[in-house]
């Protein structure tokens, strides 16, 4: 009982009072600084944290990598010293290998041509004056000229102006193109000279002259590449003509100025025939009266320029040259190039071809002042048009047809007649149309045996010369080749084109750019190793528009590349092809990939490893190095 009260009386007794002094739950005891970094240090020690190099430390360190690297390299280059240089080829060859494993042989080809391309890019020198060349001199702008087309063309869009263009196939390349102009009033041509081309039965432009001429008067450098008989030789001449009657018209020329045109040929025989265009022009102009006399000057080789004297004596408007007479005249001082702003090349290509360029280099280097610069050709192969592109001043490319293509209105018949038959069946092609005709050979032996193959007059002709067959079969045949005097060869010229002859037998000399009225036939007797001699020589007919018929003999002794080369210049000119060429398959075909045409000649039966006139260059260099092997002189 007093257990049970006394319980009871524990458990309502009041609860202790609460201590205001406690420390909390989460009280932690100070630790002194000191003993704090000691703490730290023993944990960091546990972890064991990597050691702060020196600044000792670290060069020695590096000193002996540095040792390493230069005892391993030292190793390399023993191992190259012992190493042989067919060691060394071996493993150039081991790895070109590798590479080449998974390209195809049309890959491989490809690579090869661009090599060889870029390796002749290397050896070229702009197109320029030597001082020019040494003095790194650039022109920016093209020349400005005072001619304008007229308002209404300005008016069109460029989308109508290439309308025309894609109308009449004409391609043209550049900045700020001038438009395309249909008829020369449109040209501000002046009213004598639209007269004097309407009495030649010229009364609208060709496509090449539809953009070559404003193109020109617009102060555009230019390439104009177009076929043969299109009216290239017009479109270079006006130009010049209309920028010397601008100068004569501010201040007359006197005694030693002059020219304001210059325009150079490769061959005498053209630079006549273009001097010829340029002084009819001329007298159109002075006949009328109301403009003044613009002179020409030809300048080439095998003429007195003593008969020219008097056009030297009053001033030179236009002169047209041939590059190592042309030369001579500047170097004399009896021309001068202080007044030129007009150059043009007529067959630009064959003119490098030919080996001209240096002359073209040494005549520009009288310009004084900015020139434009024209170029023009039938066959320009794409290796000289970039080379020209580089060299001119942000230049207009005028493209009508493929560079090198043949003219389509020219019919061709290829005939394989045997060595010893061409004679015979010559005669009989000649009855295929009326005369006037032209024959062609490769060889001056064949033209009329007036040169042996050693340059000795031959004592008696033989069975294979031309001329002399026909003259003795009654055809009256006047022959013309390069070893000709000069007067022999005006001579051929002249009594061809009055009618004189009914047959011209030529070397290659007569077929660059030489234009003959009414030529209906001309027959290929030798068919020419590059096919670029073969387009100009077919050229010399279906002119203006006219049609003609070019008749090609071929043999065992034609090389099979160009058989191929004629093959695909008929497969383009969609003429037939007989069956003995259809018989010839192209070697590239099977290495499979595109077959592209040669850019060193625009044959598209070949690539540029077997170019023949790749080989013919690489011919004359070694002959040109052999003939000074033995010690000089």
């Amino acid at each position: 009982m007093v257990a049970a009260e006394s319980s009871r009386r524990g458990s309502h007794s009041p609860s202790p009072e609460k201590d205001d002094y406690a420390l909390p739950a989460d009280y932690k005891p100070y630790v002194p600084v000191a003993k704090r970094r000691a703490q730290l240090l023993t944990q960091l020690g546990k972890h064991q944290t990597k050691r702060i190099k020196t600044t000792e430390e670290i060069e020695a360190e590096v000193a002996e990598n540095r040792t390493a690297e230069e005892e391993e390299e030292r190793a390399r280059e023993k191992a190259r010293r012992e190493r042989t240089l067919f060691q060394a080829a071996q493993e150039v060859k081991e790895k070109q290998a590798l590479e080449n494993a998974n390209k195809t042989a049309a890959d491989l080809a490809a690579e090869q041509e661009a090599k060889m391309l870029a390796e002749m890019e290397r050896g070229q020198k702009k197109l320029a004056g030597v001082q020019e060349l040494a003095q790194g001199t650039v022109w920016t702008e093209s020349l400005k000229t005072s001619w304008r087309p007229p308002r209404f063309l300005r008016d069109m869009s460029e989308v109508q102006h290439q309308e025309v263009r894609d109308k009449h196939h004409i391609i043209a390349e550049g900045e700020d193109i001038p438009p395309p102009i249909d008829n020369f009033t449109d040209m501000k041509v002046p009213k004598p000279i639209l007269d004097y081309l309407q009495a030649k039965g010229i009364k609208r432009p060709t496509p090449i002259q539809m953009q070559g001429i404003p193109t020109a008067f617009s102060g555009r450098d230019m390439i104009g590449i177009a076929f043969t008989g299109s009216g290239k030789t017009l479109a270079f001449c006006l130009p010049a003509i209309m920028a010397s009657l601008e100068m004569e018209a501010r201040v007359p020329f006197a005694r030693g100025e002059g020219p304001v045109g210059l325009i150079i040929c490769p061959s005498r025989e053209l630079a006549r025939q273009t001097y010829e265009q340029c002084v009819a022009m001329g007298q159109a102009l002075k006949e009328s009266g109301q403009y003044p006399e613009i002179r020409s000057l030809l300048c080439i080789g095998g003429i007195s320029m003593a008969d020219q004297a008097d056009v030297l004596n009053r001033g030179v408007h236009v002169a047209v040259a041939t590059p190592g007479r042309l030369i001579d005249m500047l170097d004399k001082g009896r021309l001068n190039a202080n007044n030129c702003r007009y150059l043009c090349m007529d067959e630009a290509d064959r003119m490098i071809d030919m080996g001209f360029e240096e002359d073209v280099r040494s005549i520009m280097s009288h310009f004084k002042h900015q020139r434009q610069t024209l170029l023009f050709s039938a066959t320009m192969p794409r290796k000289i048009q970039d080379f020209a592109a580089q060299s001119l001043i942000n230049p207009i490319l005028v493209n009508v047809g493929r560079a090198g293509a043949a003219n389509m209105d020219v019919i061709q018949e290829v005939e394989y007649v045997k060595q010893e038959a061409k004679m015979v069946y010559l005669l009989e092609c000649l009855q295929k149309t009326p005369p006037p005709v032209i024959i062609f050979s490769d060889s001056k032996n064949e033209v009329d045996g007036e040169w042996g193959g050693d340059w000795r007059p031959r004592v008696v002709a033989d069975d294979s010369d031309i001329q002399e067959y026909l003259l003795l079969k009654g055809v009256e045949a006047v022959a013309i080749h390069g070893s000709k005097t000069q007067e022999e060869r005006e001579y051929a010229i002249r009594s061809f084109k009055t009618g004189a002859k009914d047959v011209m037998v030529a070397s290659g000399v007569a077929s660059k750019g030489l234009d003959f009225n009414e030529i209906q036939h001309v027959i290929v007797y030798s068919m020419p190793k590059e096919i670029e001699d073969y387009v100009h020589e077919i050229g010399r007919t279906g002119r203006s528009g006219k049609t003609g018929i070019a008749t090609t003999f071929v043999n065992m002794n034609t090389s099979e590349q160009t058989l191929l080369d004629l093959k695909y210049l008929l497969l383009e000119a969609k003429q037939k092809i007989p069956e003995f060429l259809l018989s010839i398959d192209d070697p590239r075909a099977k290495h499979g990939g595109a077959l592209k045409g040669c850019s060193i000649c625009g044959g598209l039966g070949h690539g540029i490893t077997d170019c023949p006139k790749l080989e013919e260059a690489n011919r004359r260099t070694q002959a040109a190095q052999l003939k000074y092997a033995g010690g000089g002189y």
